[in-house]
């Protein structure tokens, strides 16, 4: 009976030291925009997930769409505490800790999707990839989003149709080249545009082609301002990881979110330019003007643009103008 029961313990802690030790680690993906909807962002965190799972690393992640984890703005700070594992994040909107930040949502300084691929492997990003670290976190999948302009009052192309217009931007630099040029400024996330817009909060706002789409804001405007080929706005929505988080895998495991990051990012490059052409499409099919800036309308806002939101980067951010620099040195 000793022999028996002594067989039977040795049994059972190799079953559980066995269980332990192929235990799967989850990590929890966090981030705002809608879930099964069609959303690029949505959907590079969703091809990460399948691509880790098939890696067969005992990885598992796991997704939290449309703020279902952590709202917005809540999750970079998450993320550099080791609160969260992952997020799909529109990196501006942690500005506020690091205004380096709004060096990726500034006025003109990308243009179009094939100069974003091009500042992806620049000193720029480098320098802007240093600050995430720094501060706790880095970097999987590189994503830049176009985006435009929307009104319910009138079509904003040159700066003075901004004027007494109450905008949404996504960021500082948005915000103070929008306010010199004679707008009010309401500041929220793009989950919260359609019911401002709705509620009479928002006359008007910035924001990227696939949250254009994503949150409807078709269904309260008048007239859509798209990218074309004189793209104000450009954002840049990394997938970043927790540095706590990614010290926690093992060298199989964080070579799988390498290897899954760079499908995904891969993906989101063939998908970006045509966020925008869906944009139009679905806005006229609404019954929304859809109109674009001319290079005139461009070239006016750039000048409001440095006179105000560069000027300020420049001489109240540390290694303000450098970014700058370093972002026009690319070709």
């Amino acid at each position: 009976m000793k022999r028996q029961a002594l067989t039977l313990a040795v049994a059972a802690i190799a079953t559980a030291s066995a269980s332990i030790a192929s235990a799967e680690t989850t990590l929890r993906v966090s981030h705002q925009f809608p879930g099964g909807q069609g959303d690029v962002r949505d959907e590079m965190v969703q091809l990460m997930a399948k691509e880790v799972e098939a890696a067969g690393v005992d990885l598992a992640l796991q997704v939290y769409p449309g703020q279902s984890l952590f709202k917005a703005k809540e999750q970079w700070g998450a993320l550099v505490r080791g609160r969260l594992d992952m997020t799909s994040l529109p990196l501006d909107y942690a500005s506020g800790r690091h205004p380096e930040f709004s060096a990726t949502l500034m006025p003109g300084l990308v243009r179009n999707h094939e100069r974003a691929q091009r500042l992806n492997d620049s000193e720029f990003m480098d320098m802007i990839k240093q600050v995430i670290e720094d501060a706790g976190a880095r970097v999987l999948a590189d994503a830049w989003l176009a985006g435009g302009f929307a009104s319910n009052q009138q079509c904003i192309t040159s700066p003075d149709t901004v004027q007494g217009q109450t905008m949404r931007a996504a960021g500082p630099a948005f915000d103070e080249m929008l306010a010199t040029a004679g707008a009010s400024i309401a500041s929220m996330p793009s989950s919260e545009i359609y019911t401002a817009m709705q509620t009479g909060v928002l006359d008007g706002a910035n924001t990227s082609s696939g949250s254009f789409v994503s949150y409807r804001i078709y269904e309260q405007v008048s007239c859509l301002t798209a990218p074309g080929e004189n793209a104000l706005w450009f954002m840049y929505e990394p997938i970043l990881i927790s540095e706590q988080s990614w010290n926690g895998l093992n060298e199989e495991q964080q070579q799988a979110l390498i290897d899954a990051g760079e499908k995904a990012e891969a993906y989101f490059a063939e998908q970006a330019a045509q966020l925008d052409q869906t944009m139009v499409e679905v806005f006229e099919e609404n019954g929304v003007e859809v109109v674009q800036m001319s290079q005139e309308d461009y070239d006016a806002w750039l000048e409001v643009a440095k006179e105000s939101a560069y000027k300020s980067f420049a001489e109240n951010v540390d290694n303000g103008q450098a970014l700058i620099d370093a972002a026009l040195a690319v070709e």
